[in-house]
């Protein structure tokens, strides 16, 4: 497989993941993911900003969000976000911490 067509693969599978997300599962929380597979939706977006930066194309997180959430941020938290438990919460820390960084 030639490179261009390899990385038209990852796109197009990145794509999938991307709407199966926001539009087939919004209402896995992102707290569940992170929790359970070190990574959400806020991770890949971003990833995706960092890929842009590296390639010097300047973009804000918050530009970042609203490209992968396909709205405003605020208006993803607004309709699909619930409160998570102080149980969740903690794990949240843990997994963050192990796979991000400091919160």
């Amino acid at each position: 497989m030639d490179d261009r067509t390899r990385t038209e693969i990852e796109a197009a599978a990145f794509r999938a993941l991307r709407d199966h997300l926001i539009g087939k599962r919004p209402d896995v929380q992102n707290i569940d993911l992170m929790n359970l597979a070190g990574f959400c939706r806020n991770c890949l977006s971003r990833w995706y900003q960092e890929a842009a930066n590296e390639r010097g194309i300047p973009m804000t997180k918050d530009e970042a969000r609203a490209i992968f959430y396909g709205m405003p941020y605020a208006d993803w938290v607004a309709a699909h976000q619930t409160e998570a438990d102080d149980a969740k919460k903690a794990a949240f820390e843990v997994a963050f911490r192990q796979n991000v960084g400091k919160p």
